[in-house]
């Protein structure tokens, strides 16, 4: 943080915003974990993206720390369900979280090896 309590801007940074899931797709964290490592996967091909950020309830936080995320601002704004946090993850963390298989790893280890300059 700087002097004056404002976050510091990271480059290529990108909000994950609203997954929704119709209910019958809705098994648990291993279906968001799949989503979210798919869409980071396209991401990752098309776009220059290096850092991501969310705002989240503080239980749904618990759950993308999981995910490589970590709480930058705990109680970053009030909203009519209650108390959100600013969360913040490295592409590579997040990532190499996010890959549930083996060949999940090799592909993301195969993307990120590409974001790497020579």
């Amino acid at each position: 943080m700087n002097q004056d309590s404002s976050p510091h801007l990271m480059p290529a940074a990108w909000e994950v915003g609203r997954l929704v899931l119709a209910p019958e797709y809705r098994t648990g964290p291993e279906a968001l974990k799949r989503c979210l490592f798919l869409t980071l996967a396209h991401l990752v091909d098309t776009l220059q993206i290096e850092n991501l950020y969310a705002t989240c309830t503080p239980v749904l936080s618990r759950l993308y720390r999981r995910f490589g995320f970590s709480v930058l601002v705990k109680d970053a704004c009030q909203g009519e369900g209650g108390s959100y946090s600013l969360i913040h993850g490295d592409v590579p963390t997040v990532f190499r979280a996010l890959a549930g298989s083996d060949r999940e790893r090799e592909l993301a280890e195969s993307r990120l090896a590409m974001l790497r300059p020579n």
